[in-house]
């Protein structure tokens, strides 16, 4: 994406309309109206992967601000580009990764869970282009699941399996963020599901030997391990179990937060269950520079959602 400014609301919108973007060629829908001369794109039509002028194309119909390409530069982001650029032209390294300076790539993720037990997950990168690129799944009922097959993510189990008729319903949501190439190379976020879903392990334990150190993730890199960032990287995650009787009544549930990298640092907030916001970048054993204040301490959320204090 070149000019979209805000590729999550475009990745809800597709969400959103669900079935109502399988309906027949020629039926009118959005409200932006399709540019004169663009691409015919009536509907994201249950597709997996839209990108470039087809998914900008959906966004306009969807009413969705655009910008220009601009929109999305920085001078500082440009600097650290251009100094990487030098480094790896006077052979001290690769232009996008250095052992001793970080570098942002640009990649912002969250993950989700509401009171139905539904959970949701969205990745937005910069990539290695000049805009961003959104990334988007969902353990979704009713409409919104025919929007998105993935039904890893969904997991009834059905109550024969348990006797009294309950149904169990597990569901995973991931967002990673490091090197990109060695994420699609491992599909790390699919490996974390199935490993838990088919081996019988914790989604915590799975996506560990998934991004923890050791892991999938870095043994993808081999003796370049350390040396061009190839496998660095760390993911985020929400486990979630509910339980329901046969009239579809909720009789437990249970959630876990995951969260681990390989890496030296990730930049990572929650909300754990009494509503409490946490922010952490190191992990618990590690010293933590004196600049980082308030690592890991906890803080009224109203501080992050910018709501007035009374």
């Amino acid at each position: 994406l070149r000019r979209v400014r805000n590729p999550i609301l475009l990745a809800q919108g597709i969400l959103e309309r669900g079935e109502g973007d399988l309906i027949p060629r020629g039926v009118k829908m959005g409200e932006g109206g399709r540019v004169e001369g663009g691409l015919d794109v009536p509907s994201a039509q249950g597709h997996e992967h839209i990108h470039g002028e087809a998914a900008e194309e959906l966004a306009r119909q969807y009413g969705l601000e655009m910008v220009e390409a601009d929109y999305f530069w920085t001078r500082r982001r440009w600097e650290e580009h251009v100094r990487g650029l030098e480094r790896e032209k006077d052979g001290r390294g690769v232009a996008g990764w250095c052992k001793t300076e970080f570098l942002p790539q640009g990649t912002v993720g969250a993950v989700a869970v509401d009171a139905e037990g539904v959970v949701c997950v969205a990745t937005s990168t910069g990539g290695g282009g000049a805009g961003p690129v959104v990334e988007l799944a969902g353990a979704l009922r009713g409409m919104v699941a025919e929007c998105l097959t993935t039904p890893w993510l969904y997991s009834p189990l059905v109550g024969g399996q348990q006797g009294g008729g309950l149904v169990t319903t597990w569901s995973v949501a991931v967002s990673g963020t490091g090197n990109g190439d060695s994420f699609l190379r491992t599909a790390a976020a699919r490996t974390v599901a199935a490993m838990a879903r088919f081996g019988g392990e914790s989604s915590a334990v799975a996506l560990k030997k998934v991004t923890g150190l050791g892991g999938e993730l870095q043994k993808s890199a081999g003796d370049r391990w350390g040396r061009t960032g190839e496998g660095e990287g760390g993911m985020i995650g929400i486990e979630c179990i509910v339980v329901r009787d046969a009239e579809g009544n909720v009789v437990e549930a249970r959630s876990e937060l995951l969260q681990d990298y390989n890496c030296g640092g990730m930049f990572r907030a929650w909300v754990d269950e009494k509503g409490v916001a946490f922010a952490r970048v190191f992990r618990d054993d590690e010293e933590v520079p004196e600049s980082f204040v308030g690592e890991g301490s906890a803080e009224d959320i109203r501080h992050w959602s910018c709501e007035k204090l009374r």
